[in-house]
């Protein structure tokens, strides 16, 4: 099981420095920050951009994967997405994993005056995305037209240092955006969807997607081993890290369904996922090398 974590880009880089540096440390296989131009109740600030955090991320380490969780067509185009893309992975050395989702509604789809979209229309628009994202990264000099999106002669060299392109790991819930992960993903990554504070049922619908990706990858004659799975943990109503014996349980129980890959978030002081950054410490210390097989 590999573990990641979340460093929300909430706090000036004289503090979040630390931060990053330390998940390095601690051994976290992978940190990563979220893609909004502003986040639910937080979106007053302070608040920082996704990109510019990351490579600020990629000098100050060394091993430790570095992405969005999860990129947004919301306000991103593929054409200057792709540039973005292509530096963070050289800055990088090649750590980069590029979460994608569909966007969703609230303070990023309205910011900048455009019509707030359906969610059949947000996956049409997602589904474009992708696709020519795909493109670009794969190759240059790129001419192609949809619906939302254009390109033309897009040049995109040198190209990634990862080969073919970065990792994609595609935000799915829905059959068609799990169709999409199937496609273009390299990884798959889901919230799961939250009813109240029904964790049960937060975890029923959870081993739900399991077996529906299941499904179509064998639909697609994709092999599943081929397909990294990523839970993201605090979605649940219950904070991955309030304890530690909660944080072994529920990873535990990620496993069992499969998934590959489990992230939890840095503890914040209040709001969401507010939380002891000593329960965070004993996790990396005690649990992680267990789980990694370092103990």
């Amino acid at each position: 099981m590999r573990v990641g974590i979340v460093i929300l880009p909430d706090q000036r880089w004289s503090v979040a420095e630390r931060r990053w540096r330390q998940a390095e440390e601690w051994g976290f296989d992978h940190a990563w920050t979220y893609d909004h131009l502003g986040w639910r109740d937080l979106v007053d600030g302070p608040w920082f951009d996704a990109m510019g955090t990351l490579t600020s991320a990629a000098m100050v380490t060394s091993r430790i994967r570095l992405g969005t969780l999860v990129a947004s067509p919301n306000f991103r185009h593929p054409v200057h997405f792709a540039r973005q893309i292509t530096a963070l992975d050289d800055v990088s050395t090649g750590r980069v994993l590029l979460g994608l989702g569909a966007g969703g509604i609230g303070f990023d789809s309205a910011v900048l005056g455009g019509q707030t979209l359906s969610p059949r229309h947000r996956v049409d628009r997602f589904t474009e995305f992708t696709e020519l994202l795909d493109l670009l990264l794969r190759s240059d000099g790129v001419t192609w037209r949809g619906d939302y999106y254009a390109a033309v002669d897009a040049r995109s060299n040198p190209g990634c240092v990862q080969t073919p392109r970065v990792p994609f790991v595609v935000a799915a819930n829905g059959p068609r955006s799990l169709r999409l992960a199937a496609r273009y993903g390299q990884g798959w990554v889901t919230t799961g969807v939250r009813d109240g504070d029904d964790l049960a049922a937060w975890w029923r619908f959870v081993a739900d997607l399991a077996g529906r990706m299941d499904e179509i990858l064998a639909a697609a004659g994709r092999d599943p081993g081929t397909l990294d799975r990523y839970l993201s943990l605090d979605s649940a109503p219950v904070f991955s890290l309030s304890s530690v014996g909660h944080f072994t349980e529920v990873v535990g129980r990620a496993a069992e369904l499969g998934f590959t890959d489990v992230v939890t978030h840095w503890p914040r002081e209040s709001s969401w996922y507010a939380g002891d950054e000593a329960v965070l410490a004993e996790v990396a210390t005690e649990v992680l090398p267990r789980l990694q097989g370092r103990s």
